[in-house]
Parts: C-alpha cells; sequence; structure tokens
C-alpha cells in the first residue's frame, strides 16, 4: 500500500458517524436549568443567607479547579506530575462540576465536539445534545489513565450507569443505594454543608444549582467567547484598528483561540487561551500579571512537595511566537515556514542502519527527513508509546513507517507551528531515494 492510500484509508476510517441525541444528557442538563431559575426565582440572592452565598462562590470556583488544574492541566496536556492526595482532591473537584469522568478526548475542529468552527450556539452548549463519538481514541496512548487508580475508580463511580440502575433495584429495601461521586460531590455534600446553618433548601439551591450553571457555562465560555470576539473584532475593525490588538492572538492565529481577561477571572485563568499554542505548559500565561489563579495554586503546591515535574515553554519558543505574529499583523502577510537544510541525505537503508545503531533510538520519518526523537520521548505529550508505534525501527514496512508523516500533519493531531519548529530541530538527515 502506498502513502497515499494509506493516508487516504485512515482518514476513512475516521470519519464521523451521524451524531445522536444523547437523551438524558439533554433532560438532566435541561432539568437542572429549570430547577435553577424555580429556585432563584423563590429564594433569590438577596433573601438568601450570606454563608449560603459564600458557599455557592467557593463551590463554583473549587469544581472550576477541579476542571483547570486537573481534569485540564494534569491529565489532558500532562504538564506536570501530582502526588496521589492532590489527584484524589482534583478528581473530587473535577466531579462535582458535572463535566464528566477524567476519561475524556479532544482533538482538531473536525473531531472536538465543541470546537468554535461549528458555530456560537452549538460551541457553547449544543454539543452537550448529542453523543460523542471520539474516533480517534484508539489511536491515542492511554496508559498514563490505563494506570492510575484515582482515574480508574472515579471514571468506575462517576455517573449512574445501567449497573448501578440496577444495583439501587436490588438494594432498595436494604437503603444501601451507591450514590454516583458527581451527585454526591456536586449536589448531597452542598445541602450537608448548607445543614450547619440549617439552610439545607438554600444550599440545594444556591451550592448545588446555581453552582452548576456558573461552573458549566463559565467553562463552556472558553470555547464560545472565541466566536463572539471573533464577530465582534471583525465589526469594530471597519471603524478601528482593534483587529490588531495584541492581546487578542499575541502567540498564534492557526486555531479561533483567543485571550480574554474577563474570561481569565471567571475561569481561574483558562481565558488566556491563545497560550494553549503552547499546550504542555502548566501556565495559562508566562507572565506574571497574566490573571492565572490555577498556575498560582500548581505553583505553590510544588513548593509544598506535592506536585512536580512542571513543564514550561522554551524561553525561544515564546519569543519568536511573539514577533512571528508581529511581523504578520505588520505586513499582513504569511510567512513562509524556513524548511531549508543544508546536512547529510541518507536513503531508507542507512536510516534503517542508523535506527538500529544504539538500544533505544526512535527514529521517526516525517516531511521527507529522518528526525530522532529518542530525547523527546519523555516530553511528547501523546506519549512515547506512540511515537515508538511509528518508528523505523518497529516496522519493517516502509508504508507503515510513513504513517508518521500522516499523523503529525494533522491526521491524528494538529500540530502548531511551535511544535513543527521543534521537530525541525531533531532531524537528522533529508531522505533521498
Amino acid at each position: 500500500m502506498s502513502a497515499r492510500k494509506f493516508k487516504a484509508a485512515s482518514e476513512a476510517s475516521l470519519e464521523e458517524a451521524q451524531p445522536q441525541i444523547w437523551w438524558s444528557n439533554a433532560v438532566f442538563f435541561t432539568s437542572v436549568h429549570v430547577a435553577a431559575a424555580a429556585g432563584m426565582y423563590y429564594l433569590p440572592p438577596w433573601a438568601a443567607q450570606k454563608k449560603t452565598l459564600l458557599l455557592w462562590f467557593l463551590t463554583w470556583q473549587m469544581s472550576d479547579f477541579g476542571i483547570t488544574i486537573g481534569y485540564h492541566r494534569l491529565y489532558s496536556h500532562k504538564a506536570f506530575r501530582a502526588a496521589i492526595g492532590v489527584r484524589v482532591v482534583l478528581a473530587i473537584l473535577g466531579s462535582a462540576a458535572f463535566q464528566g469522568s477524567i476519561k475524556r478526548f479532544t482533538d482538531d475542529p473536525v473531531h472536538d465536539p465543541y470546537a468554535a468552527t461549528r458555530g456560537l450556539l452549538y460551541s457553547h452548549m449544543g454539543w452537550i445534545f448529542y453523543k460523542p463519538n471520539y474516533t480517534r481514541m484508539g489511536l491515542i496512548e492511554k496508559d498514563d489513565l490505563e494506570n492510575d487508580p484515582v482515574v480508574r475508580y472515579q471514571h468506575k463511580y462517576y455517573g449512574l450507569s445501567s449497573n448501578h440502575l440496577e444495583q439501587c433495584l436490588l438494594t432498595f429495601t436494604t437503603m444501601a443505594i451507591p450514590v454516583p461521586l458527581a451527585l454526591y460531590f456536586g449536589f448531597i455534600c452542598p445541602v450537608l454543608v448548607g445543614s450547619l446553618w440549617n439552610d439545607r433548601m438554600g444550599a440545594f439551591v444556591w451550592g448545588g444549582l446555581v453552582a452548576r450553571l456558573f461552573i458549566w457555562h463559565c467553562t463552556f465560555l472558553v470555547n464560545s467567547l472565541v466566536l463572539s470576539v471573533y464577530f465582534f473584532v471583525h465589526v469594530v475593525d471597519k471603524w478601528c484598528s482593534l483587529a490588531h490588538w495584541d492581546g487578542l492572538q499575541p502567540y498564534s492565529d492557526e486555531d479561533t483561540s483567543r485571550g480574554n481577561l474577563v474570561l481569565a477571572l471567571l475561569t481561574g485563568g483558562e481565558g488566556n487561551h491563545n497560550f494553549h499554542s503552547f499546550p504542555h505548559d502548566f501556565r495559562s500565561g508566562p507572565s506574571l500579571v497574566d490573571w492565572d489563579p490555577s498556575k498560582w495554586i500548581i505553583l505553590i503546591l510544588q513548593q509544598l512537595g506535592l506536585v512536580m515535574s512542571l513543564r514550561r515553554a522554551r524561553k525561544e519558543d515564546l519569543v519568536e511566537a511573539l514577533h512571528h505574529m508581529k511581523r504578520k499583523e505588520s505586513s499582513d502577510a504569511i510567512e513562509p515556514e524556513d524548511n531549508s537544510w543544508d546536512g547529510e541525505t541518507w536513503n531508507i537503508l542507512q536510516v534503517v542502519e542508523f535506527a538500529k545503531a544504539k538500544t533505544g533510538r526512535c527514529i521517526v520519518l516525517i516531511d521527507g527527513f529522518a528526525v530522532d526523537v529518542t530525547s523527546y520521548l519523555g516530553e511528547h505529550p501523546g506519549g512515547s508509546k506512540i511515537l515508538r508505534e511509528h518508528s523505523v525501527r518497529l516496522a519493517s514496512d516502509m508504508d507503515v513507517w510513513r504513517k508518521a508523516d500522516w499523523a503529525f500533519m494533522g491526521g491524528l493531531n494538529n500540530h502548531s507551528r511551535a511544535a513543527r519548529r521543534q521537530m525541525q530541530e531533531f532531524r537528522v538527515a533529508k531522505l533521498v531515494d
């Protein structure tokens, strides 16, 4: 099979199935909104106790940190490592946010269920009403999640599955009913806390229902606000130069992500979303003035010895990205990437010989070059296994080797300009026939 045919077959195997309505999710999501609206009508904020309103704020913020620090930076991007106690707390807070278990996956605008390219309403919350179809899940490395007992336990007991329902029916008479983690930490715990000042109903309305709405919609704004900002910027651009404001897309314009201070205030720092061009960085902005309490909490936990191996984008990559965007804005032209090469040229037999010369060496074929990623195995966000599987050493079929080129160029993941520049640094030879 030729490389072109292999790529076509791989892409065909990843076609999205027609999305199906997720009725249970839709009913629950709608019911919480209706119940919260009714609760706020009968118990408006000026009638609620101050302790109850404080509970609402703390529940909202703490659950938000479960998503930003735990789900996003720790598990999705492996930006740092954490002690088991920290992972347990983050899993609890993430469960209370009612945004699914830790085992979730997103990639490009086609397969990302809440990509901004699908429209404002769909990007914000329309995707919730459809069952996810993660066609690329089988292609990524999940060993770190599968081997983490915290992730396994949280995923198993996060929601009320059919097995849970059956167990509930069998054990109802004994009152030994299993309570899912999300339900317990999201709704029952606020009521228990509110009982300390005899305001169970207020705690349920504000600490349970209303807090869930704030957690959901503030998080969803990270996905959808980029569209509204994009529209606003380009309309206002007819009268002013707001479209060239450096704070909007200072690092990259390869996707729809933008920075927004208001959103950063609402989401624990996630509003600095354009910095996502460097997804492995534990920060959502490198500057001390970037509003990012998630970053500050991680740094405090590091000082306490509870998190370690914090990853940061290289300073030269940050500087280059900023200069690239400034040059692009000033000239309003696309600057071609430098793909020049004045090093060695090898045929495929020389590449195989080089790969086998040293035990553990990992060579992949990307963009017509032999790329030595051995030193990068431990840093690769997708894990080392996926690089090994695409390497020259593990396969005898050249068409399989060329799958690395397909994967890197968007077949498996859309790599950023910074990632492409770093890949070029690992090149050891240009391929010739």
